[in-house]
């Protein structure tokens, strides 16, 4: 688990590398569905935090010349991501979008705790971070990405992630300007589909840049309490320019209140 690689984030505690036991366990092949969310939707009535807090987080490229020019007043602290007004799960670029010809795309505006009520709801849990990446790596040990080293094999994208000049220009050389349906692309060898790119799914763990120094290499699980929660696979906003965290070992957080466009999540479950 973790990496020595170079290219990586030291700050963000990704090393050193080191043999770590994960207990058996399932997970899921795929993030969770917009239609999979919406059916827990209508079965419990939950509302996510970011209908709650009446706002989320929109990458600029993707929402209308309406919504750009609604939020334009409004300082943004990160200029391509726009505070919008009534965006959340159901209507993920604001009030004038809409999921019907996204059913099998991951859903997204999800907050940790969000996560948390659908897992309650299905009887699941969220993987923790060893469980992700030893899943993710599908028996690949000490590769760059789910499926070897090189980012594009053959000249072959195998992940949806930002194409071009972040955040000005995205090509979609992959195939997509925003999410990938959840199959999209070759799965790893485990069966697991889009662990590199997509989305972002949140772990179980609280986040430290000190995982590695002090979690067990047994069934490692941070359950030191901080202010955020672990979050693991980059999304399609990833760039090597930028965020080049779509490598197996990358880590990254969020405050567990906080939903965005890029953010979703992936279930496990004990044997």
């Amino acid at each position: 688990m973790g990496t020595d690689d170079p290219d990586g984030f030291p700050a963000d505690g990704e090393g050193p590398s080191r043999e770590v036991e994960v207990g058996p366990f399932r997970i899921a092949a795929h993030a969770v569905t917009n239609a999979q969310f919406a059916r827990f939707v209508e079965a419990t009535g939950y509302v996510t935090e970011a209908e709650r807090f009446g706002w989320s987080y929109v990458f600029h490229l993707l929402a209308s010349e309406e919504t750009r020019q609604a939020v334009a007043e409004v300082p943004q602290q990160t200029p391509w991501w726009l505070t919008v007004h009534g965006a959340y799960w159901a209507r993920p670029e604001g009030p004038d979008s809409h999921i019907e010809d996204r059913a099998d795309h991951p859903v997204v505006h999800i907050s940790w705790h969000d996560a948390m009520a659908y897992c309650d709801y299905a009887g699941v849990r969220l993987p923790t971070e060893a469980e992700w990446e030893f899943a993710a790596r599908g028996g690949l040990a000490g590769r760059r990405y789910p499926w070897g080293d090189e980012l594009k094999q053959d000249g072959i994208h195998h992940c949806n992630i930002w194409q071009g000049r972040f955040p000005i220009k995205n090509s979609a050389s992959d195939g997509y300007v925003g999410t990938a349906p959840v199959d999209a692309f070759p799965p790893n060898g485990y069966g697991l589909y889009n662990v590199a790119g997509n989305v972002w799914e949140w772990c179980a763990d609280y986040w430290s840049p000190a995982y590695h120094r002090e979690t067990s290499a047994v069934r490692p699980y941070y359950s030191r309490p901080t202010d955020r929660r672990s979050m693991r696979g980059g999304s399609y906003l990833c760039h090597r320019s930028y965020c080049n965290r779509y490598r197996v070992a990358a880590r990254s957080s969020n405050t567990p209140d906080s939903s965005t466009g890029n953010c979703g999540f992936r279930v496990a479950a004990d044997c």
